[in-house]
């Protein structure tokens, strides 16, 4: 009995601990392919709350890509601090699409940005 419990605590620490390992740009291609293909929970999940409201309105406006490939294609990426930015392409949008992201409890998400504010590149 003692074995299990150490075994089965064990395995939770290594499954969390995988979690917040991710980098902006694993999380931008998540939030991209989510939001083209109308996924809501994983969007959600990966979006800070102004981030979401702003997606979830948007996504109602695009039709969804029945069973297409994103070909998520990282073009660039600069961290600073809690703030990174994400340049991608997928094949469902012909112009490069900039991503804002922030760390929040130690996991990347991606934001919504000031009009006002210039991405790096």
């Amino acid at each position: 009995m003692k074995k299990i419990a150490i075994y089965s605590l064990v395995v939770l620490f290594i499954s969390c601990a995988g979690t917040t390992d991710s980098t902006p740009a694993s999380v931008a291609e998540i939030v991209a392919e989510s939001f083209y293909q109308g996924k809501e929970a994983t969007l959600k999940k990966h979006t800070t709350p102004e981030g979401f409201a702003t997606f979830s309105n948007l996504q109602k406006m695009f039709a969804k890509p029945k069973g297409s490939e994103s070909n998520f294609k990282l073009i660039d990426e600069v961290t600073e601090g809690d703030v990174a930015w994400v340049k991608y392409s997928t094949s469902y949008d012909k112009t490069p699409g900039i991503f804002k992201l922030v760390k929040q409890d130690g996991v990347w998400k991606v934001t919504v940005r000031d009009p006002k504010e210039k991405a790096p590149f």
